[in-house]
């Protein structure tokens, strides 16, 4: 509102331009579920190195094919990646449950921060050399991390240290507090009792931490009211693509949890990359359990990718030696390196998308192989001579030639995701406004900025925004009985760049006329 004119001379007014800048979202964050050594359980953790995933869930581990997907994911150019680490927690054997490592030291109960066998390798001591040597619920904590699991191991890997802090629940400084704000190594236990007194000159080890079975598929699929499992990922902001690595190196991840997966992907408007079934000995295999009614082909959906074969990697645990594991990690960080290279709407194939780490194929693949899974909506991984192992294919698992479908190609689908998650962020501002032409003007405005920064980025096609895209938003599309129901219709279309899959080169042999 303009200001109160009262006395003759100059005023200034500043007038809102309408313009809210809308922000393209990320495209390639991962999400990666599954078994780790050591972490927080249930809790979508962002890293942006392996060395972070060294650090918060322990590095690379045997029983872990999580690890080694997220290994080459990082090795092929991922950037970002959310990790859930699950345990196998409520089986009637409680022998086969995950449990955290405790100890009682001086009176003091204490547990790891979360489930596994690395807590046996934590040991506490506890000291009274305080700033306050007459305050008798004061004391010293130090926390260390040994080698080794051994009771006489003494080579200590990282150490914490809590000076000053109290057995009183009213100090600043009160000990459950502190460890839960600032430990990243043990915890006072929920329900337990923290002595009134200063606990007595101690050290002791941590014992009776477990990493528990292998997971099974009600691990992976958990719960939706408790966000677990895949669930957990409701705690997460924004996630792009996701990944579940083999539950272990023997047992492919079950059916139905591919399809919780898939549907969860769907309603998150992320992709779901599918590994190949390690029982596809050659194509013919795959082919055939496309015709079957059962099997990875029932998840035809335009949010599923599917690739094979399975890649051969050096182990570093084995020493190096070659070991086959599922492609997914490989092929999530193909997808983030195309698009901080080319953008989204670059098909994530062809001669720049090398597979980086993988020495050989689990089977190689020859033209007319690859002829018969790429129109049933499989991508094939291949081996060209004196350009190493490459993606050499760009459908989703919704592009077979038989369904005939819009979301055939993978960067067609990812633009879309990408344009309708970047909208739906960049539009929260119209809620509660006028729903009037001056509302609608600035929506125009707006939403055909953002669609023509992503044109002249090579997004689409066409030279001229009439080409590439529109923006709808008037009287025709939100009519007097939308505006009486509190909606405004906003439409918008664009012209996707589709990859030149096929190249024909016709040839025919010139020659000059003969002459008499």
């Amino acid at each position: 509102m303009p200001v109160t004119l009262s006395y003759p001379g100059v005023y200034i007014e500043e007038v809102p331009s309408g313009v809210r800048t809308i922000v393209g979202v990320a495209t390639s964050i991962t999400a990666f579920i599954g078994r780790a050594l050591r972490g927080p359980v249930n809790e979508p953790t962002r890293i942006q190195s392996f060395g972070d995933f060294e650090r918060t869930f322990g590095g690379l581990w045997y029983e872990s094919t999580m690890s080694y997907a997220v290994q080459h994911y990082f090795l092929n150019g991922g950037t970002d990646a959310l990790i859930v680490r699950i345990v196998h927690s409520e089986d009637a054997d409680a022998t086969k449950n995950a449990t955290k490592a405790g100890a009682n030291v001086g009176g003091l109960e204490l547990e790891a921060a979360n489930e596994g066998a690395w807590g046996n390798r934590l040991k506490a001591i506890v000291d009274h050399d305080t700033k306050d040597r007459t305050d008798n619920k004061l004391f010293n904590l130090v926390i260390q991390e040994l080698a080794t699991a051994d009771p006489a191991e003494t080579e200590v890997v990282a150490t914490e240290v809590f000076r000053n802090v109290s057995t009183d629940p009213a100090s600043p400084r009160f000990v459950t507090n502190v460890l839960q704000n600032q430990s990243a190594f043990v915890r006072v236990p929920d329900g337990s009792t923290v002595p009134e007194l200063q606990p007595a000159l101690a050290e002791g080890g941590f014992a009776n931490g477990a990493d528990g079975a292998a997971l099974e598929f009600s691990d992976y699929e958990g719960s939706k009211s408790d966000r677990t499992g895949i669930f957990a990922l409701d705690k997460a902001d924004l996630f792009n693509l996701m990944c579940i690595p083999p539950f272990t190196r023997d047992t492919p991840v079950a059916l139905s949890t591919w399809s919780t997966a898939l549907k969860y992907c769907k309603d998150r408007r992320a992709m779901l990359i599918v590994d190949p079934d390690p029982a596809w000995s050659n194509p013919d295999a795959v082919v055939s359990d496309s015709q079957s009614s059962s099997g990875l082909f029932t998840l035809r959906d335009e949010n599923a990718v599917l690739y094979y074969p399975r890649v051969k990697m050096a182990d570093p645990l084995q020493e190096n030696r070659l070991e086959e594991f599922a492609p997914c990690g490989v092929i999530a960080g193909i997808f983030a390196r195309t698009d901080a290279s080319r953008g989204v709407w670059k098909a994530p194939a062809g001669l720049d998308a090398g597979l980086t780490g993988v020495r050989e194929l689990a089977y190689k693949m020859t033209d007319g192989e690859n002829g018969k899974l790429n129109p049933i909506g499989v991508n094939c991984l291949r081996t060209f001579p004196g350009v190493g192992n490459v993606i050499w294919g760009a459908r989703t698992l919704e592009g077979a030639d038989v369904l005939a479908s819009e979301w055939k190609y993978i960067p067609v689908r990812r633009l879309a995701l990408f344009v309708e998650e970047s909208l739906y962020r960049g539009t929260h501002w119209v809620v509660f406004e006028s729903n009037d032409e001056p509302l609608w003007a600035q929506i125009r405005l707006n939403v055909g900025a953002f669609m023509q920064n992503l044109l002249r980025q090579g997004a689409f096609q066409g030279a001229s925004p009439r080409q590439a895209y529109f923006v709808k938003c008037d009287k025709e599309t939100t009519t007097q009985n939308d505006i009486d129901g509190g909606v405004v219709h906003i439409r918008v279309g664009f012209a996707p760049l589709k990859p030149a899959e096929f190249v024909v080169i016709k040839i025919r042999q010139k020659r000059d006329d003969l002459k008499n």
